[in-house]
């Protein structure tokens, strides 16, 4: 048996993996230490788990976009996010004494103290941004280059210390796969593992007294963070689906937009429980976050309407991909978006994609992969 203590990103996107990946090492027999807000995981991780607490700071929400959004990123929210956790986390490490930490990649403190206690330590990337940044985002690697140096310095680290947090020297789990990642922008000792995928125990109720079954499916969703930057894409989206409701049955995540708005025979709801919904579905229109591993996993292709660059970065991949088609959130027309959502929808070939990379996810592991890699760590390997 090995220790392991697991510090986390607290939003949905980044947590959701890692809590599959704990799960895969506890039903391993593995010890599974958590680190991060206890109100966010005792609902995921169950009464009996260890979570050693950090406090919460709050994800303040920002509207800039490319690289203002980037900075906006590191400046507003991970660097004060390093220096707020950094004491707890360092406190969990020599409290527990694990053999591995594993850290979400932008939960840089945990790879910061493990280096600083000589600690093994894994890096989980949830997204592709800091793989393979857009070629749009100029000047992206100088910026971040910077911002790594700030948060070494801030873990009273020597500045010339040989260490980015994002990636860890000893193993990097990519929830990625070769049709979605460039081989040549995976750093040494990556794993590509697919998408990680577990149980949920705080998925919604959905209202499957609603559902058609002699309809096909659209799913619409940006999530539950950039709601306030869309602009009116729901209601262009209702503009696409309400004429299309004698063949297509849309569902709506609601994202704060007045549920009123969608068309009568839509299911409007606040959250839905993706993984039991997932299989169901026809096509995902979706702002390239979390739903694109999940939707990927089940083979279902996507119109990708992305915001934030970690969005973008996903979004060119799966559209090159073949398994989706990409699109303006601001400014795609009603027309533009009827054309794409048709498209996924009856062109064989996006779903042909969408399941190529799926297999591919399949093939790589998901979760049990990126376990067994861990425990391959703890014993020195």
């Amino acid at each position: 048996m090995s220790r392991f203590l697991l510090v986390v990103l607290p939003l949905q996107g980044h947590l959701f993996p890692m809590l599959a990946i704990g799960q895969e090492l506890v039903h391993s027999g593995h010890e599974v230490v958590w680190c991060g807000p206890e109100d966010t995981l005792r609902p995921l991780v169950g009464p009996d788990a260890t979570v050693h607490p950090t406090g919460v700071r709050a994800y303040r929400r920002y509207a800039e976009t490319g690289m203002a959004g980037v900075r906006a990123l590191w400046d507003g929210y991970l660097l004060p996010f390093t220096r707020f956790i950094l004491d707890a986390v360092d406190d969990a490490v020599v409290r527990h004494r694990p053999d591995v930490v594993v850290a979400e990649q932008y939960a840089l403190a945990g790879g910061l103290v493990a280096h600083r206690r000589g600690v093994r330590w894994a890096s989980l990337c949830t997204g592709l941004l800091e793989l393979a940044p857009p070629p749009e985002l100029v000047g992206f690697d100088d910026f971040v280059a910077d911002r790594v140096a700030r948060a070494v310095e801030l873990a009273g680290l020597p500045a010339d210390e040989p260490l980015d947090p994002r990636f860890s020297p000893h193993l990097v789990i990519a929830l990625s796969s070769p049709g979605l990642t460039p081989p040549d922008a995976l750093p040494p000792r990556t794993v590509l593992v697919g998408s990680a995928l577990g149980r949920r125990p705080n998925a919604p109720r959905f209202p499957w007294h609603d559902w058609d079954d002699d309809r096909r499916h659209v799913l619409v969703t940006v999530g539950t963070i950039v709601g306030h930057m869309i602009g009116d894409f729901y209601e262009r989206a209702t503009a696409v689906l309400a004429p299309l409701s004698d063949d297509v049955q849309a569902v709506f995540v609601t994202s704060g937009v007045d549920a009123k708005s969608f068309p009568g025979n839509a299911i409007a709801v606040d959250l839905v429980p993706m993984l039991d919904l997932m299989p169901r579905l026809d096509a995902v229109v979706c702002h390239a976050g979390g739903a694109v591993n999940e939707a990927l996993s089940y083979g279902v292709p996507m119109v990708l309407a992305p915001v934030r660059a970690e969005q973008v970065a996903l979004s060119h991949r799966v559209a090159a991909a073949g398994a989706g088609i990409e699109v303006s959130i601001l400014d795609v027309t009603v027309a533009e978006l009827d054309a794409a959502v048709r498209a996924v929808l009856d062109e064989p070939a996006y779903r042909a994609g969408a399941r190529r990379i799926g297999d591919e996810f399949t093939a790589a592991g998901g979760a049990p992969a990126a376990a067994a890699h861990l425990v391959a760590l703890a014993a020195g390997g």
